[in-house]
């Protein structure tokens, strides 16, 4: 699976629940990962771990459930800047990361030791071991992904998206290896534009297109969470589910259309794919959704 760290967590977390005895792969963006007090921070691998690992925060939208602040209230006391809200329990996450990196391993086998320690059987892979990072052109000039999400919370206008550093990236051997094997890729229902672009943008040589399936991210021209029918629309592009089929038509031969869009399965059936019609709001943790997008698999 393909996943940003919100809709894709959530579906790889269904898959899990449905098919426990398969073999799960998430590959994870990150592009919004940034460095806070010394830290490497990873919110979409991070989310897809502690989702799969069941202690996600759900109300937030990320970290830890039940999480504290005493670490970051401190911080705020000592004259720092608090924007961005690390709670005590997602911090030693960040701290363990930074000491195994610190001690020669890669971003993609401190991510595999994670998964180990927080009980996760699946692995979720960072997208690369080398440094991506999203940047927003604004009216407010150039922001990277936590101050135009988190400290600017989305308010300057947006013009452009690019991905610093994705021009000579390239795939872990892990990522390449996971789909060379798959049996079936999985394009969450993540934002297109940010989440699953910068994959996307290291791994589309490597995609075999009738062996993928992408899921919308939007249903009835709205997105469920985050803002990507408002980024679509600024960046010009209709907040439709049939942009998003457009823009994976050359990745993908089957697409999940959700079932209240059902007038729109002509024009996503004209772009060439296979599409399933569903219930994609995953109200029951996923499992419903996984089990129709697995059945593609077994066809």
């Amino acid at each position: 699976m393909l996943a940003g760290g919100t809709g894709g967590a959530a579906l790889a977390a269904g898959i899990r629940a449905v098919a426990p005895r398969d073999e799960l792969t998430v590959i994870a963006n990150t592009a919004d990962d940034d460095e806070f007090w010394g830290l490497l921070v990873c919110p979409d691998v991070d989310a897809v771990i502690y989702r799969l690992a069941g202690v996600f925060n759900d109300k937030a939208g990320y970290g830890i459930k039940d999480d504290t602040f005493r670490v970051l209230e401190r911080l705020a006391q000592a004259g720092e800047d608090t924007w961005f809200r690390i709670g005590d329990r997602d911090l030693a996450t960040h701290l363990l990361r930074a000491d195994m990196l610190r001690r020669g391993k890669t971003l993609t086998e401190a991510t595999l030791e994670l998964c180990l320690r927080f009980g996760v059987e699946a692995r979720v892979l960072p997208m690369t071991n080398e440094p991506v990072r999203t940047r927003f052109t604004t009216e407010l000039g150039e922001l990277a992904f936590q101050e135009y999400f988190v400290r600017e919370r989305l308010q300057p206008r947006l013009r452009a998206i690019d991905f610093a550093g994705g021009a000579t990236a390239r795939p872990s051997i892990e990522v390449a290896s996971a789909l060379a094997a798959a049996d079936l890729v999985i394009i969450g229902p993540s934002n297109p534009l940010i989440s699953i672009a910068p994959i996307l943008l290291l791994t589309r040589q490597l995609l075999r297109r009738e062996h993928t399936v992408a899921v919308t991210p939007i249903v009835g021209g709205l997105a469920l969470k985050g803002p990507t029918a408002e980024m679509m629309r600024a960046l010009g592009h209709p907040p439709d589910a049939v942009e998003v089929a457009r823009m994976y038509q050359d990745v993908a031969a089957s697409f999940v259309l959700d079932e209240r869009d059902g007038d729109l399965l002509g024009a996503v059936e004209e772009l060439g794919y296979r599409t399933i019609v569903c219930d994609t709001v995953m109200r029951d943790g996923g499992r419903s959704l996984a089990e129709s997008v697995l059945r593609l698999s077994h066809v």
